[in-house]
């Protein structure tokens, strides 16, 4: 028989309340009191993907690798379209230069949320390792738009470096080739 605080609904409130903490702590950079706020939401709640994903998302952040890699496989074991923790391992499969799982995982989270800055921007590195500058530059133009309707400047400062780039990488892709060059 469950608790009454959970029939109460009670343990749900009181993780959320750690998981609000760790939000908090996470926006001040304090990575170690983000994990440890998430680590009393998921003793409450121990089958809650979205705290799994974020542990591992702070973990990231702090050089976590394996620890990271552990957090997002638990979202995913209790929750297969967690778009966090597709999302990290994709973040982490890049980092790696592991471009085909890179292209699943983000492909994946992508599909989940569409209106995600983050993933079209990694999908577009990646398909621009991938030589796929055409595809790479579609991705990246929706990547700033999103990134400037969410007006997050220095994402999309950067994404326009990128446009930049990869439009020249695109123009000399489609001129012809002089015999002998």
């Amino acid at each position: 028989m469950p608790r009454l605080t959970q029939r109460l609904g009670l343990t749900r409130y009181e993780a959320d309340e750690y998981y609000k903490e760790a939000l908090r702590a996470y926006d001040n950079d304090d990575m170690n009191a983000a994990v440890l706020a998430m680590e009393s939401a998921i003793d409450m709640l121990p089958t809650n993907s979205e705290y799994y994903a974020a542990r591992g998302l702070f973990y990231l952040l702090d050089g976590e690798i394996d620890a990271a890699s552990a957090d997002f496989e638990e979202s995913l074991r209790h929750y297969p379209y967690e778009v966090l923790a597709h999302y990290g391992l994709g973040v982490i499969a890049y980092d790696k230069r592991d471009m085909e799982t890179a292209l699943e995982q983000f492909t994946i989270a992508q599909r989940a949320d569409p209106q995600r800055p983050e993933t079209l921007y990694y999908l577009a590195l990646v398909q621009h390792h991938r030589g796929e500058n055409a595809v790479a530059l579609d991705l990246m133009q929706q990547a700033h738009a999103l990134f400037d309707q969410a007006g997050d400047s220095k994402n999309r400062t950067t994404a326009n470096r990128w446009i930049a780039t990869l439009k020249r990488l695109a123009n000399e892709s489609n001129q012809p080739r002089l015999p002998g060059s």
